[in-house]
């Protein structure tokens, strides 16, 4: 059966790029006769703004997009969180860290590395058990050892294969490899582009890293359709799936809305909430976003939703 969600932060209300997100996942799971979901991603409790979850899906209802199940919060579910961590720390793969930002920037400054512009300098597994822990420093943050995930992973179809053609297999399977429905083939050097990434951060919150493969897990997500921005993140995902023993989702990544700079539209660089006095017209810009087709002449919402619904699988039903 067919489960998909949209996962919004509520850091504030829904703006045109988030929509399109909305949408997308909305109308995959209906042109697959699936369930959609709502989960309002609220860990990152610093960032949240108060009232913005139930904003957001007013908004939503608004736009005729309605979640098949109540909506979860984050927020409620930190003993799944605590309980995955203690699993990986058992199982070898997750370890604590003392390395601040600063410790990570003068580590790659000392071997003649500098960080590219916008870019995360990936983490140098300092506190690695192998290499000697924390160095009797406090622990700050708690970190997937990447080497060892990728070690306990079997390998995938695709991976099998390259083993076979290429004499450089090891090569081959440091990657992670995954196929997006929209992007094609993807990979990643998880390790070395990446490095060991945060499951619990400093200040103590869940990464969101961690917290989005629980939710999908536990609530039986079975295929993902969010913003294009969002798709460097699967390599990382999948390797938490994998050493977690849980299933991976299909993936499809979504175009982007762009702000005038050519930027993401995002809540960060200033996108206005979504003016839903007309929400067919809101709806009809996001769907021109996904090249999704105008409305028939004097199309109600729910003509236009139906409209798009079959055009979508027509297109991405596979």
């Amino acid at each position: 059966m067919y489960i998909g969600r949209f996962a919004p932060s509520p850091t504030g209300a829904l703006h045109a790029g988030s929509l399109v997100a909305a949408l997308a996942s909305w109308l995959d799971a209906r042109a697959h006769g699936g369930q959609w979901l709502v989960r309002i991603e609220d860990v990152d409790t610093p960032r949240c703004v108060p009232g913005a979850d139930q904003a957001i899906l007013q908004q939503l209802a608004t736009c005729g997009l309605v979640p098949d199940a109540p909506p979860v919060w984050q927020s409620h579910r930190t003993h799944l969180y605590e309980a995955a961590l203690a699993r990986l720390v058992d199982a070898g793969l997750a370890y604590p860290c003392a390395c601040s930002r600063k410790d990570i920037e003068l580590a790659h400054a000392a071997r003649g590395l500098s960080r590219l512009r916008g870019a995360e300098l990936p983490y140098p597994g300092t506190c690695r058990p192998e290499r000697g822990g924390l160095h009797a420093r406090p622990a700050r943050a708690w970190r997937l050892h990447t080497a060892r995930s990728n070690q306990k992973m079997p390998p995938t179809p695709t991976e099998r294969a390259l083993t076979a053609i290429d004499s450089e297999a090891s090569t081959a399977l440091n990657l992670v490899h995954w196929h997006d429905r929209r992007l094609g083939p993807q990979q990643q050097d998880v390790e070395h582009e990446v490095g060991d990434f945060v499951l619990r951060r400093a200040d103590g919150l869940w990464a969101y890293q961690l917290a989005v493969v629980i939710d999908d897990a536990e609530q039986g997500v079975t295929h993902v359709v969010r913003g294009e921005d969002l798709a460097d993140n699967t390599p990382r995902q999948i390797l938490l799936q994998r050493a977690l023993g849980v299933p991976t989702p299909r993936y499809l990544h979504t175009p982007l809305v762009l702000a005038a700079d050519g930027q993401k539209l995002s809540k960060q660089n200033g996108a206005q909430a979504l003016d839903l006095t007309d929400p067919t017209a809101a709806l009809t810009q996001a769907a021109s976003t996904l090249d999704l087709p105008l409305p028939s002449d004097g199309a109600t919402l729910a003509d236009m939703l139906a409209e798009w619904t079959a055009e979508w699988a027509a297109r991405w039903r596979s």
